[in-house]
């Protein structure tokens, strides 16, 4: 398997709405077949009109045993052709502006107080998060200014959501651009299941959220018939209401609070973690992250690569059953195993 360690190595374009990257190989994979069993990807158009989602997996991302995942949700009506774009650049953007980063920094590491092999070193681990943290901010700004630059794409009004994971040895780094989830499935000291939300969702009901759209002048209030939903609106204009905070495109809503600058974290993985799984709203809206744990650590049980397949497959028979006269949303998951079956 190549590794992919530069940003030309493995950077491709599809039409497809699920598509994983081994080296410089990509294929579509939306029928629940996992890559080395340890992955399942899948995705489900609603109807709502064509299916605005999509997602990618690369194995052999900046490392060997590196990993990049991620889900995008598009809105809007070029949505669809924005989560894919999104999808087939920001990758390879995040993986060139780490390396600029990398090669910048490495005269400055001090690793002499560090184990010969570098393991729990500090300096490492700290490194890395830093580094991936700052490549994810300025890469997803980058990928934002890139779409705005296009004369045969309107975004004005369209947009997509991103949440992505990056494995890098034990180390995991998540990006978080509205409300599309990351969620930690894990084994509790006491031996159950546990669900871990790895993300918040980035909606302008968040008051921290709120706050920076009603100072950038934008106007943060719910449609008479949708009074549950906040959404970020022009200060002047009734139309393009989002209910999201984050996002990439919708450039008319970039100068009174939305903003594509990501929610970084971190997690350290350990024996316990099991699979994270990533998925837009449309699983979301109508499914509990510990309904979404309990339907993949079955899956797991029988067929890895079915994961996501029946992680939609609930969502879209929860959504006929809560909504039955609401039109199902798109739905779309990634499930990522952490350990490998024996």
């Amino acid at each position: 398997m190549g590794i992919c360690n530069s940003s030309s190595a493995w950077k491709q374009e599809s039409d497809e709405n699920i598509v994983c990257v081994v080296g410089e190989e990509a294929f579509d994979c939306n029928n629940g077949g996992g890559i080395r069993r340890l992955t399942s990807l899948y995705s489900r158009q609603g109807r709502k009109g064509p299916n605005q989602d999509s997602a990618i997996l690369c194995q052999g991302y900046g490392a060997e045993d590196g990993v990049f995942c991620g889900v995008f949700d598009g809105h809007g009506k070029n949505g669809h052709t924005v989560s894919k774009m999104v999808r087939d650049y920001l990758p390879s953007l995040l993986l060139s502006h780490r390396n600029a980063l990398t090669a910048a920094a490495i005269d400055h590491h001090n690793l002499e107080k560090c184990s010969e092999d570098g393991e729990n070193c500090p300096i490492i681990l700290s490194g890395l998060f830093e580094e991936w943290k700052e490549a994810s901010i300025s890469g997803f700004k980058a990928m934002d200014r890139e779409l705005k630059l296009l004369t045969n794409l309107d975004c004005s009004y369209s947009g997509t959501t991103a949440v992505t994971v990056i494995k890098q040895g034990e180390d995991v780094i998540i990006a978080n651009l509205g409300d599309s989830r990351a969620v930690l499935g894990t084994v509790s000291k006491e031996g159950r299941l546990e669900a871990v939300q790895l993300t918040i969702d980035l909606k302008p009901s968040v008051p921290e959220e709120a706050e920076r759209i009603r100072s950038s002048n934008g106007r943060v209030l719910a449609m008479e018939d949708e009074p549950s939903i906040q959404r970020i609106w022009m200060p002047n204009n009734n139309s393009a209401g989002l209910s999201m905070a984050r996002a990439f495109g919708d450039f008319q809503l970039k100068n009174y609070g939305l903003i594509a600058i990501p929610e970084i974290s971190h997690h350290r993985l350990t024996r316990q973690d099991l699979f994270i799984v990533l998925a837009t709203d449309g699983v979301w809206d109508v499914l509990s992250n510990e309904q979404v744990v309990s339907v993949v650590a079955s899956a797991e049980k029988m067929s890895s690569g079915e994961a996501a397949k029946l992680v939609v497959e609930a969502a879209a028979k929860a959504w006929r059953r809560k909504f039955p006269s609401s039109k199902v949303d798109d739905c779309s998951a990634v499930c990522f195993f952490l350990q490998e079956r024996s």
